[in-house]
């Protein structure tokens, strides 16, 4: 048994993690056999994703004395065994367990694992493992961010190559009324 100091040490650890990242995922994780489970934190590593099983008691004490975040719709989903995945990317941790899953499939009749309890993305939470695929399609900021770029400089594009196939006749003319306009 722990004794205080080291669980206050432990929800130290996890109130720094948690408040290092954006992206929390709740999973079980339990029912994996020993080398499925060293496949499943390899994978993590290797994906960039942090992953930690931790007491629910324990983090849920950490969540609570976050102050600047509300993390309680979550704590319902604390039962079980609970392997908490950290990322920078929201949607890295679905696609993790997806591709798992497809490389780990469970008997017939045996609920796939690692089952995802609850997440939070950017204060959003999502409770349950029917969430997985949809949260796997999460667009990431870079993601985002390079569409709505595209976006704004495709009219720009279609501007500057009309305005190039005409070979200057039409930038003479616009400049000419404009100066009209103006006089």
């Amino acid at each position: 048994m722990a004794t205080r100091t080291q669980k206050d040490e432990v929800i130290a650890e996890l109130i720094s993690e948690i408040k290092a990242t954006n992206v929390l995922y709740l999973a079980d994780a339990s029912a994996l056999s020993a080398e499925a489970t060293s496949h499943l934190r390899r994978a993590c590593h290797t994906n960039g994703i942090r992953m930690r099983v931790v007491k629910n008691t324990l983090l849920q004490k950490a969540m609570e004395r976050i102050e600047d975040k509300d993390y309680s719709a979550l704590f319902p989903t604390l039962a079980g065994q609970t392997a908490v995945m950290f990322s920078e990317k929201g949607n890295a941790p679905a696609k993790l367990i997806q591709d798992f899953r497809k490389k780990h499939p469970a008997p017939k009749d045996v609920v796939p694992k690692p089952q995802l309890k609850s997440a939070w993305i950017d204060e959003a939470v999502f409770i349950g493992d029917d969430q997985v695929a949809m949260l796997a399609n999460l667009k990431g900021k870079e993601e985002l961010i390079g569409e709505i770029i595209g976006l704004l400089q495709s009219p720009l594009k279609n501007v500057i190559s009309g305005l190039q196939g005409s070979g200057g006749q039409k930038i003479a003319g616009l400049l000419k009324s404009l100066e009209e306009r103006a006089a």
